[in-house]
């Protein structure tokens, strides 16, 4: 394959993937196919299943069944969807071949790590971005607004939820524990809202040690804005998504979580959807409650579609990556310290993330 050429900005960015599992082929390989600007050129898995899998999914598309075969055969940049234990040392074998990464979340498995990663991009000079698609979640994007528009007053607490129903005990083993599979967005999502968070208390129960099934964080921003994040694995009575409380309102999204996921899973795309895509049915559409007073508030379009066509520009030298990968640092941060905390029983400071 030719090499790519930043400055033939009508060639399509080709995009690797690693790994095919659940993450890699209904969060990774549809919305890659569809940016406009990219192209999926090439997917590692040795599975014979995922291998057919892709075959029939993605044909013409080819398999390979290792990184070194992916890489010599020719791309542009290179999706890490792997087992989280194996993220950091993915991601850092393709940043040393001078290959741009997006690798998903858990970024890494503590902010060490992280932070090496984001190093080694830096001085190997090599685009890296961490891949939290849920910052363009539909109901996310209209807490923002809500928020940009003030009807709340001044906010007072943040409440978000990650909950669900699995008749399995714990999550699997490859995301690592559920306070940082499900904690990474949540905690990522509280800090691309409010900034940094200099205190933590955490409580956690684990069905191992290091693996958790349930968890709930209060986190204190700097400034005084408090956030309150909870995650389950096994909870049959889901609280609401988001719940923000202002002096002047309260704004409610009771909808258990943006369908952007289950229409992937279902089979639907941006590609086949077109400008339905991302768009929440009225019931799933969040209240603006004042007292006795409440308004539906229609929902903003969910976004997934939109990170792989900014990361394809950005290899094109044209802006920057979607998520700046020093956020993933102190995503990491915030959970080792939430580790910390849960294992004390006490409030435990956050230690800032210099660059």
């Amino acid at each position: 394959m030719r090499p790519y050429d930043p400055r033939v900005t009508d060639a399509a960015v080709r995009f690797g993937l690693v790994g095919y599992g659940f993450g890699g082929r209904y969060f990774h390989a549809p919305l890659i196919e569809g940016a406009p600007g990219a192209t999926l050129a090439g997917v590692v898995t040795r599975s014979p299943e995922r291998r057919a899998e892709v075959e029939a999914e993605h044909p013409g598309v080819a398999v390979f069944d290792t990184v070194d075969a992916l890489v010599a055969a020719g791309v542009d940049a290179v999706a890490v969807s792997t087992p989280a234990a194996t993220h950091s040392e993915v991601t850092d074998d393709l940043l040393r071949r001078g290959v741009p990464v997006v690798c998903d979340k858990p970024f890494a498995l503590d902010a060490d790590a992280a932070r090496a990663s984001v190093e080694l991009a830096e001085r190997e000079g090599v685009l890296l971005s961490p891949y939290q698609n849920r910052r363009w979640d539909s109901d996310l994007l209209t807490v923002r607004r809500v928020l940009a528009e003030g009807g709340l007053g001044e906010v007072l607490r943040f409440e978000s939820a990650f909950e669900r129903w699995s008749p399995d005990l714990a999550p699997p083993v490859a995301g690592a524990g559920l306070l940082r599979d499900f904690g990474s967005h949540l905690v990522d999502q509280a800090l691309f809202l409010f900034g940094p968070v200099v205190r933590v208390y955490a409580e956690t129960r684990e069905v191992e040690p290091g693996f958790e099934n349930d968890f709930r964080l209060l986190l204190q921003h700097e400034g005084g804005m408090r956030t309150h994040l909870s995650g389950a694995w096994r909870q049959s009575a889901t609280g609401p998504r988001f719940r923000v409380t202002g002096t002047e309102g309260t704004f409610v999204v009771t909808a258990a979580m943006d369908g952007q996921e289950e229409a992937l899973v279902a089979g639907r795309t941006p590609t086949s959807e077109g400008d339905d895509w991302g768009r929440e049915p009225q019931e799933a559409w969040g209240t603006l409650h004042r007292g006795d007073e409440h308004e539906t508030v229609e929902s903003e379009r969910g976004r997934w579609d939109s990170y792989y066509a900014q990361f394809a520009a950005a290899v094109r030298g044209e802006g920057g990556v979607p998520v700046d990968p020093w956020d993933a640092v102190a995503t990491a941060t915030v959970i080792d310290t939430a580790r910390r905390s849960a294992v004390e029983g006490t409030t435990v400071d956050v230690p800032p993330v210099r660059r």
